[in-house]
């Protein structure tokens, strides 16, 4: 982890936020009058997918992909203006959460200002024209970090933006030398000592078909030294294929634990059902009642929390990334509710050096997760089918408190019963050491 990694992130949530999709109006400023419900969720972190200038060669629908970056250092004009962005942000300030916006490091639109002025900062081709290492990225053309003053270039335009913003989700961000983080984050330190640092790490399948290509692409590991949260990509793989009945829950499970073994004591996956780069969750969902359970895994897991915009309201449809896509705020039913108990839950029971373990029923397909720092222990129980059972749990036996559901649950003979919602369960730890 990086060495002043704030443990109060593992209580937190990140809501994400597609300005263009997100209001009608699609603008900076038309974000702030949903402020208040974003913040009743309970919200710590506002995160803004780009912000930039789209690039219009090779431009992807009719608007552009936000990931291709046509100007590091301005806004795009669809949104408003930089001082329209400053007012967002100070709205956000005012709101006591903060706001974290995305930096895309490895790439640019082929028409960007940084290619039109320094060419020599770009990945060239065998025949001297610029390009890309993954070749479906067609809207794009790839920085090359061996050229040391392109460094320079991208650290003053980050301390440009730490002047404003809080944090930032930094895109593919394993494609970029460790190195370069690390001395990013040591200057954008002596600005904002606080600051939020968010790799998005690429999937394992991924990270060795590009290592096969001969691009860089650093381990969840290595990152870890730079930033203070990551993508779970790392066992996505498994939870997809669990999802889609091509995998087991076990498995799923046992990556988990395995994250609580590899990584430092107090590391950060950032915990999700969904964000822009995937399929909304909530139709996956094999009934209400399994994606109360999901939901709530998402929050009890260690890690930070994110929901993307529209989760909220089980919207089914997966927005664009390159036209205008509105979010559908009607179509489905409204969770806020849930999410905001499960937001408070998760800052008043859990803890940052918990230790994780995870117990799993693949016939009914329910996991009994533990969180225990040794003065309380956390029980998780979820039911991914949303189906009832007895389940084994190392609890006395006796009368508890469920803190989801608000009743009282029954230990009998090491066995509980879960009517198919999840329970929540916290009782002091008695274990000699």
């Amino acid at each position: 982890m990086a060495k002043n990694t704030d443990p109060a992130l593992q209580k937190q949530l990140i809501y994400s936020v597609y300005v263009r999709n997100h209001t009608k109006e699609g603008s900076f400023r038309a974000v702030i009058p949903d402020l208040d419900r974003i913040k009743a969720l309970g919200t710590d972190i506002i995160w803004f997918l780009p912000v930039h200038p789209i690039g219009e060669l090779n431009r992807k629908g009719t608007l552009g992909c936000p990931y291709a970056n046509k100007d590091y250092r301005s806004v795009n004009p669809e949104y408003g203006t930089l001082e329209d962005l400053r007012a967002l942000v100070d709205a956000i300030h005012d709101k006591g959460m903060r706001c974290m916006i995305d930096v895309v490091y490895n790439h640019t639109s082929p028409d960007s200002v940084l290619w039109n002025e320094h060419p020599e900062f770009f990945y060239k081709k065998p025949d001297g024209r610029p390009g890309n290492h993954v070749g479906e990225w067609t809207d794009v053309i790839d920085l090359d970090y061996n050229v040391p003053e392109l460094w320079d270039y991208q650290i003053e335009s980050l301390k440009g933006w730490a002047r404003i913003v809080d944090g930032f989700r930094c895109d593919v961000a394993s494609f970029i030398p460790v190195e370069f983080w690390k001395r990013a984050r040591r200057e954008i330190a002596e600005i904002k000592p606080d600051f939020i640092w968010l790799a998005e790490s690429v999937h394992r399948d991924f990270s060795v078909e590009c290592r096969r290509r001969g691009m860089y692409s650093a381990t969840d590991t290595e990152a870890f030294e730079a930033f203070d949260i990551e993508y779970e990509y790392d066992v996505r793989e498994a939870f997809d294929k669990y999802v889609d009945g091509k995998g087991s829950l076990s498995h799923w499970m046992d990556l988990l634990c395995f994250q609580d073994f590899a990584y430092p004591k107090t590391y950060n996956k950032l915990r999700y059902l969904e964000n822009h780069d995937t399929a909304r969750f909530a139709p996956r969902a094999a009934n209400e009642q399994a994606l109360r359970n999901f939901t709530a895994l998402i929050f009890f897991l260690k890690g930070t929390t994110l929901i993307y915009g529209g989760q909220e309201v089980k919207a089914a449809h997966t927005p664009s990334l390159f036209d205008r896509d509105l979010v559908d705020w009607d179509a489905g039913a409204d969770i806020s509710d849930l999410i905001s108990k499960l937001a408070k839950l998760k800052k008043e029971t859990l803890s940052a050096d918990d230790i994780f373990t995870a117990e799993t029923d693949d016939e009914k397909d329910i996991a009994v997760l533990t969180r225990d720092d040794r003065i309380n222990c956390k029980t998780g129980i979820f039911s991914f089918r949303g189906l009832s059972g007895d389940v084994p749990v190392d609890l006395p036996d006796g009368v508890y408190d469920d803190l989801f559901g608000g009743g009282k649950v029954s230990v009998s003979g090491g066995l509980i019963h879960c009517d198919g919602d999840p329970l929540w369960i916290s009782v002091p730890t008695h274990k000699e050491v």
